[in-house]
């Protein structure tokens, strides 16, 4: 590859690891390094990880692609991340002043409920698209404040940072140079007001939070620092950042009204692109930045469904059914049906458009007949009954009708998903050909900033359909299954 041929560092921190991937301005997968993340559980309803093995972990993979790469060759570096996930860090040395609270943890959910009780989710949602949960940063600053001593006051005299992952990498990258996030990532915090665009204070004084640790925020492609030469052993300029689900939006190049992206990871997330207009959901989904480029922001609907790879994992690690995720495919295809039995994974509440915190999981329709099989099988068709109900509440919402969707994370590996997708859903749904789309959603982002690329049409133009799937399955079918779905979801509503 010649020096006329850039490429671009994507870092893409996850839940359940921390990766480095470079690409080719084609957006071709050149390298991948990769290291497991740890989830701890110290409490029920918790979820933490390592502030400190994010960091090594990611400096670990990115200082790896850099061995195997020639520094001149690389434009600039992108950062994608696990989102909501909160971190404070001592402004002076870097170093966490507790454990990372994952977005899935739930202890601050009696908070909520008191925030709800007093009346208070109307205005968090007309300024910030987002309703009152735990699953976004601000309770969860708002308990780390309280609960670590003396630190209510540190962070009064400025001493404390607080930030998403994607701010915590940047500090560190940049030697503690730069202490920002970007407007997809502020839009998780329930703390940035998406209509004056800017933290609000109204909400910091809500949750008692002093703004003296937030982060500065900026767009999607901007001047983000430079990782120093000292951190990674290059000095290479940070271009491009947005939360995980933002980023898949744009590596699957969805820059039109009405285009949606889904991605199954750890958890499920669609968004649906809505244009320039801010405008909140009617039946409970998320308003949230899609992006802003330019000055030109584009807001999306979004769906979380908290559990979707996790449910798989569960599958293989806690009962034993499967050996290998991959294994689960052949398991469903071995039995006609699921034989009546439902899966709904609301192992930490059930998300969109639910929004229960309390919600716990329960496997529905068991017979003396269940076996394994079935159990596998409806596990990986709750992934399509989950999607269904963002869907719907996308048509509701938006007016538009949904034809195709994109489709990437790891379980679009899995054709039986993809297919029980396509037939529930009755929609076409494209798997790209690179499904890396979290990734090269930074890199895309890192390569606008830095020249790589010209325009949002210079990516539409490079985005290819690796396999469609397209509805087989007959309407008094799909209409059947969804029934039974719903069923078994009023029984966990109502537990």
């Amino acid at each position: 590859m010649s020096q006329a041929d850039p490429v671009l560092l994507a870092i893409d921190q996850g839940t359940t690891s921390s990766r480095a991937i470079l690409f080719s301005k084609a957006g071709d997968i050149l390298n991948v390094k990769q290291k497991e993340l740890k989830l701890t559980m110290p409490e029920k309803g918790w979820v933490e990880q390592d502030a400190t093995d994010i960091w090594k972990d990611t400096l670990w993979c990115t200082r790896e692609i850099l061995q195997d790469a020639e520094e001149e060759m690389i434009a600039a570096i992108g950062i994608t991340n696990q989102r909501e996930t909160t971190i404070l860090w001592d402004r002076e040395t870097g170093a966490p002043v507790y454990n990372a609270i994952v977005w899935q943890d739930r202890r601050t959910a009696d908070y909520c409920t008191q925030l709800k009780e007093q009346g208070h989710e109307e205005m968090i949602r007309e300024k910030t698209g987002l309703l009152c949960d735990p699953y976004f940063s601000a309770t969860k600053i708002k308990w780390i404040l309280d609960n670590v001593a003396g630190l209510r006051m540190r962070a009064e005299n400025g001493e404390i940072c607080f930030g998403t992952v994607d701010s915590f990498l940047l500090w560190h990258l940049t030697n503690g140079d730069s202490h920002a996030t970007d407007i997809t990532n502020a839009s998780r915090t329930m703390l940035y007001n998406l209509k004056t665009q800017e933290w609000d204070k109204e909400l910091l004084e809500l949750f008692d939070i002093p703004s003296q640790i937030l982060p500065e925020v900026k767009e999607n492609c901007a001047d983000f620092g430079m990782a120093h030469n000292t951190v990674l052993g290059h000095a290479l300029p940070i271009c491009g950042m947005a939360g995980d689900q933002h980023a898949a939006l744009i590596g699957q190049a969805c820059f039109e009204t009405g285009m949606v992206k889904s991605t199954y990871g750890t958890g499920c997330f669609a968004l649906m692109n809505i244009g320039p207009d801010f405008k909140l959901s009617e039946n409970r989904l998320l308003t949230t930045v899609g992006y802003k480029i330019n000055g030109q922001i584009s807001y999306a609907l979004e769906g979380s469904i908290f559990v979707a790879g996790a449910l798989i994992q569960w599958l293989r690690d806690q009962l034993g059914l499967i050996e290998t995720a991959a294994e689960s495919e052949e398991k469903a295809l071995s039995v006609p049906d699921s034989n009546g039995v439902y899966v709904v994974p609301a192992f930490t509440g059930l998300g969109a458009p639910y929004w229960e915190p309390g919600a716990q999981g329960v496997i529905t329709g068991l017979t003396r007949e269940s076996s394994a099989a079935h159990i596998i099988r409806a596990a990986l068709e709750a992934q399509a009954y989950q999607t269904k109900d963002l869907i719907s509440a996308f048509e509701n919402d938006s007016g538009l009708s949904v034809d195709v969707i994109r489709a990437d994370g790891g379980l679009v590996a899995n054709n039986f998903v993809c297919q029980f997708l396509s037939d529930m859903l009755n929609v076409q749904l494209d798997v790209p050909k690179v499904t890396e789309t979290t990734a090269l959603g930074a890199a895309y982002l890192a390569g606008l900033q830095s020249g790589v690329y010209d325009s949002l049409d210079n990516l539409s133009s490079g985005w290819a359909v690796e396999q469609s799937y397209r509805p087989s399955m007959e309407d008094q079918i799909r209409v059947q299954l969804y029934q039974g779905w719903q069923k078994a979801v009023r029984q966990v509503l109502t537990a």
